[in-house]
C-alpha cells in the first residue's frame, strides 16, 4: 500500500470519527448526513473496516428502528467479509473479533425494539458467545454489562422467562 493510500484511508476513519463526535454530542441529523456522504464515497464494495465502522455508527444515528436494523446488518455483513476473505493490505482479521459482541448486541436491541424477541435472543446469544474476544477493560466490561442488561430485559418480557437460547441445547 502506498503512503497516499494509507493517508486516504486514515482520512476516512478520521471523518467517520468526526461524525461520531457529532452523534455523541446529540447532533444526530448532521452525523447522519456526514456518515451518509462518506458511505456514498466508499460504497458497498469499499474497505470492510470502514464499512463496518460507518454502518455501526450510522445505525445509532437512525430514528426508525427498521432503519437502525438495516444499518446494523450492513455492519455485520462488512465484519463477516473481513472474517471470511483474505485480509486486504492494512486489514487485520483478529482485531475484528472484538467487534462481534457489540455488533450482535446492537442487532439484539434492534430486534427487541421491533418486537421480535426470538430474533433478539439469537443475537444476544451470539453476543454472549463472542465475549471471549473482549479484554477485561472498560470497553469489554461495558459490552458485557450491556449484554447482561439486555438479557434481564428480555427475561422480563411477557413469556420471556428462563429458556435456552437457540444455539444451546434444551
Amino acid at each position: 500500500m502506498t503512503e497516499q493510500q494509507e493517508a486516504s484511508e486514515d482520512a476516512v476513519m478520521t471523518r467517520i470519527g468526526q461524525a461520531v463526535i457529532l452523534l455523541h454530542a446529540g447532533d444526530r441529523e448532521e452525523a447522519r448526513n456526514r456518515l451518509g456522504a462518506i458511505w456514498s464515497e466508499i460504497g458497498e464494495e469499499g474497505d470492510s473496516l470502514h464499512r463496518c465502522t460507518l454502518a455501526h455508527y450510522m445505525a445509532d444515528a437512525q430514528d426508525d428502528p427498521a432503519d437502525e436494523l438495516a444499518w446494523d446488518l450492513r455492519a455485520l455483513t462488512a465484519a463477516e467479509a473481513l472474517r471470511d476473505g483474505p485480509p486486504a493490505p492494512g486489514e487485520q482479521h483478529p482485531a475484528m473479533r472484538v467487534f462481534y459482541p457489540s455488533l450482535h448486541l446492537s442487532l439484539a436491541a434492534d430486534y427487541l425494539k421491533l418486537q421480535r424477541p426470538e430474533a433478539a435472543r439469537v443475537h444476544l446469544a451470539r453476543a454472549r458467545a463472542a465475549t471471549g474476544a473482549l479484554s477485561d477493560d472498560g470497553y469489554g466490561n461495558g459490552v458485557r454489562d450491556a449484554i447482561a442488561r439486555l438479557e434481564r430485559r428480555l427475561a422480563a418480557e411477557p413469556g420471556g422467562g428462563p429458556r435456552p437460547f437457540p444455539e444451546q441445547s434444551p
